[in-house]
């Protein structure tokens, strides 16, 4: 192997690694972001993560590990998601709650062309604000994200978000995203 040949070979191995590199940064950032609009209540803003014909879905770890179809949500499109934002900010009454998502570094499980698939793991504490038992955070949802992300006007969109939860139990009942 000629000495150029070998160069050319390690400069690319270094420029994929940037590469994959920067990917795994960009979705990172993403998920920082979606935490972020859930953890400050700006609910509006959550369907504008994924594309217009996006998916979420919330489903219990049981039912993915035997491949059934029941979800404790499942939201086909960003109308969806925004019929569930108004609903969750206009019409539901709850006791309220902060939110506050933990999220580990993605991992990236495929890259196919546009479409990037990635993992990531995530905790949610919930607070109570004020009152009796007030203010004491809680473990109210964990699992991981198994995301299918798209890049549409140069940004990273999930095309769709399944959050597969291991908890048994959900604690009263579930009102906003996770």
């Amino acid at each position: 192997m000629s000495h150029e040949m070998l160069m050319e070979e390690v400069s690319g191995g270094v420029e994929a690694r940037v590469a994959a590199m920067l990917l795994h940064h960009e979705i990172d950032q993403l998920n920082a972001e979606y935490a972020a609009a859930l953890d400050d209540r700006r609910f509006e803003e959550w369907p504008e993560f994924f594309i217009e014909t996006g998916r979420y879905t919330l489903q219990a770890r049981e039912n993915f590990d035997q491949g059934l179809p029941l979800a404790l949500m499942a939201l086909e499109s960003r109308g969806m998601m925004k019929d569930r934002v108004y609903g969750v900010t206009q019409t539901i009454y709850h006791g309220p709650y902060y939110t506050r998502h933990v999220v580990s570094p993605a991992r990236v499980l495929s890259q196919i062309r546009n479409e990037v698939c990635a993992e990531a793991q995530y905790a949610v504490f919930r607070t109570r604000p004020g009152g009796a038992g007030g203010g004491v955070s809680e473990v109210y949802n964990v699992g991981r994200y198994i995301d299918t992300l798209v890049r549409v006007e140069g940004r990273l969109r999930f095309k769709s978000r399944l959050a597969v939860y291991d908890s048994e139990m959900v604690l009263n009942s579930l009102i906003y995203p996770v």
